[in-house]
């Protein structure tokens, strides 16, 4: 079974950045390398969204909302997905989960708040 634990989310303020991280340790290397990993967000009362994601090639894809302010990449090595978060709006603020496409597993999520 997956585990994805994310990490750096907090209280910014506009204009600020943020970079979450999400670890996948117990992803056999092999698995984590041939599986999509995306970053989804979720705000109170709305759906939830992707924001980005990261093919097994590196190709990447970004929620509208994000495009030029958001970069997605990974670290096979150590098993790891970034978002860099750059720019950032109140309509940011949400709780921002790691998935991959394997079976389809979530993280737990991280609280990301865009404030004065």
């Amino acid at each position: 079974q997956a585990q994805l634990v994310e990490s750096g989310g907090g209280l910014v303020q506009p204009g600020g950045s943020l970079r979450l991280t999400c670890r996948a340790s117990r992803m056999i290397t092999s698995v984590f390398n041939s599986h999509s990993m995306g970053w989804y967000r979720q705000a109170p009362g709305k759906q939830r969204e992707l924001v980005a994601e990261i093919s097994s090639a590196g190709v990447t894809n970004y929620g509208d909302s994000v495009k030029g302010r958001f970069t997605i990449s990974k670290d096979a090595a150590k098993k790891m997905v970034y978002l860099q978060m750059n720019s950032l709006k109140p309509e940011d603020t949400a709780v921002y989960y790691c998935k991959t496409e394997w079976n389809n597993y979530w993280g737990q999520g991280t609280q990301v708040t865009v404030s004065p």
